[in-house]
């Protein structure tokens, strides 16, 4: 028998939460995002609780259910969004935030923070000569607007007693004793929520269609395959606040008249799978899902699928074929999924991110919504910051935020002091931003202006270094692998593109090549079946467009300007600083190297294979790369 039987019995429960939330006088928040996992956060967390238990001193893992005075609550918590640094751990109430901490450290965290009150100055944020102590004095928090996130780093990311201290289900209640099945699909869609997963196609038209549907039964489906490189803003809302998420995929079963809803999520992220399998269990035996949700009479199960991590999965229908048992492949449309989606049925498909926002809308008003950056954008977006960029992570900003903001404020600008040479936005299916594009206010409209997307939500900063040539070939290799093979425009169409694009990091391009490419990425845009095939020419689009003497020095000079692409390197003896040692002479795999012991050697560009074994035992510096 579910512990919550009616809506009153929420409240109490809530109100106990809060209050056991509230003898936490003192927080230990651990970072266990899969990045700071991969760091060792879990050993952090543990060398705490052992230490605060050898001191005797009291403290919580789990939120006690009843409060017993005051202690100290140990809590593994969502992402903090400081990847770089991880592990994090936050002190509060004081809010001291530390970077790369080792369990050797917890003793002295414990000893001054907790007990002395007073921050540990080492493991602070040190940036361009100053000491950040604090997590809200940290400039990487400053421009951030953390509402889907909200409180993820602040609870034990495991715990569905946490989420309903801090407000969770707060919105599903509203839902259930207020609001009619209109209502809710009114606000949503009054709120122009635009889905996160990729096109900005807004939700409440989905719901809509679904709602007003007669064919039953319907379905509603989370897609949490987030296979763009680079990306990861899904994975941190279900491994920090699934709780929000899942709440969210509840009033959506509820508003269309939905009963079983599919969370589909990559099996690359047993962590996010792992802790949404919790806290299901955790809502089912409260009685939020399940059958005859808080005395409603009203029914909602959620199930979890996990993908084999095929990139064309993330297509709607794709994935709902994948989910069905079958090959993930996309079909024709129309119809569409909201008509014929899930086993046949009317489908309400959204992504991780969007059904987060729901929650926050359905409590706060679709009027509160529209306030937070442009109306045709309104809302936040989380991105992924990566590449060259100081301070790689996860972020959450207003739409409408600009790039140079995202850059230089946020992420600290680009590392080691270059330049920014481009951001690949939106992931395979995006396009290049370049410095001209540093003003450009990052939502959906404004960057379709460019000819980039926002997609799911991947950043990947490049420097002065990077070879956009080769940046190029690199997604178009990924976008070829996940080709399904269905239909000819992508299967063979992006095949022929990297075919090209190989040929001219490899010095052999032609000059034909690059009317070729434009030819061809035509021709796979408009005649693909589904969204891979029609964004997979993108990044060769963008940045054939803005970098085409990049292209051309490939082609005509045989160099590459970025000195990146291997194959248009040349290994070099300089005559003034070669003794004749012959040690290169002997060490070379192919008999390239030539010359009379006693004077200087010469390198056959024609039969030398660039593996730098000659530079690698010159004693003398004398062997030079050139591009």
């Amino acid at each position: 028998m579910p512990e919550l039987h009616t809506i009153r019995d929420l409240d109490r429960f809530r109100e106990a939460c809060q209050k056991s939330l509230a003898s936490e006088t003192k927080k230990i928040l651990v970072c266990s995002g899969t990045g700071c996992l991969s760091c060792g956060a879990m050993d952090v967390h543990d060398t705490f609780t052992a230490l605060l238990k050898e001191k005797g001193l009291p403290f919580e893992v789990e939120m006690a259910k009843e409060p017993h005075g005051d202690v100290i609550g140990v809590k593994a918590t969502g992402c903090h969004g400081l990847c770089e640094l991880g592990p994090v751990v936050r002190i509060e109430p004081e809010g001291w935030m530390y970077t790369r901490v080792k369990p050797e450290d917890c003793d002295e965290i414990i000893e001054k923070s907790l007990l002395g009150g007073e921050p540990v100055t080492r493991l602070a944020v040190h940036q361009d000569g100053k000491v950040y102590e604090k997590r809200n004095d940290i400039p990487f928090y400053q421009k951030q607007t953390r509402l889907v996130y909200g409180d993820c780093d602040a609870i034990n990311s495991t715990s569905l007693r946490d989420y309903i201290a801090i407000g969770g289900f707060t919105a599903l209640k509203k839902v259930l004793s207020s609001m009619s099945q209109e209502d809710v699909v009114e606000e949503i869609d009054r709120s122009n929520l635009r889905g996160r997963g990729g096109g900005g196609f807004r939700a409440g038209v989905k719901w809509k269609s679904v709602l007003h549907q007669e064919e039953t039964p319907k379905y509603v489906v989370c897609n949490g395959d987030e296979g763009d490189p680079g990306a990861f803003m899904d994975q941190g809302v279900m491994e920090g606040i699934p709780g929000r998420m899942i709440e969210g995929m509840i009033i959506a079963g509820l508003a269309v008249g939905a009963e079983d809803g599919y969370i589909y999520v990559r099996a690359e992220y047993p962590t996010a799978v792992r802790r949404l399998g919790i806290i299901i269990r955790q809502a089912e035996e409260l009685g939020l899902l399940g059958d005859n949700i808080l005395g409603s009479g009203r029914n909602f199960h959620i199930h979890i699928n996990r993908g084999a991590g095929a990139f064309v999965c993330g297509e709607g229908s794709a994935l709902t074929a994948s989910i069905e048992g079958k090959r993930g492949m996309p079909r024709v449309k129309p119809p569409r999924t909201v008509e014929h989606g899930l086993f046949a049925k009317p489908t309400v498909l959204n992504n991780v991110e969007t059904y987060a926002n729901v929650p926050l809308i359905i409590e706060n008003g679709a009027d509160w919504y529209l306030g937070i950056g442009p109306a045709n954008s309104p809302g936040t977006k989380a991105f992924s910051l990566t590449g060259n960029i100081r301070n790689t992570g996860l972020i959450e900003v207003p739409m409408g935020i600009t790039l140079r903001e995202v850059i230089y404020d946020i992420g600290g600008g680009i590392r080691g002091g270059k330049d920014l040479k481009a951001v690949q936005i939106g992931g395979p299916s995006g396009g290049c931003l370049t410095k001209e594009d540093l003003d450009l206010p990052l939502d959906f409209d404004s960057l379709k202006k460019v000819g980039a997307i926002i997609g799911s939500g991947g950043l990947v900063v490049m420097d002065e270094d990077s070879c956009m040539v080769e940046v190029a070939r690199f997604f178009m290799h990924f976008t070829q692998n996940e080709s399904c093979g269905k239909c000819v425009p992508c299967r063979e169409g992006t095949k022929r593109m990297l075919e090209i694009l190989e040929r001219i990091t490899q010095g052999e391009g032609r000059e034909e090549d690059l009317a070729m490419l434009e030819e061809l990425a035509d021709t796979v845009s408009s005649t693909s079946l589904c969204g891979l095939g029609k964004t997979a020419p993108n990044p060769v689009k963008s940045t054939l467009n803005r970098f085409r003497d990049e292209y051309i020095a490939h082609i005509r000079d045989k160099r590459c300007p970025a000195g990146v692409c291997s194959k248009l390197k040349q290994f070099v003896i300089q005559p003034e600083k070669c003794k004749g040692c012959s040690r290169c002479a002997r060490q070379c795999p192919v008999s390239a190297i030539h010359g009379d012991p006693g004077h200087p050697f010469a390198i056959d560009q024609e039969a030398c294979i660039k593996c730098g074994s000659c530079k690698s035992v010159c004693a003398f510096d004398a062997i030079g790369e050139v591009f």
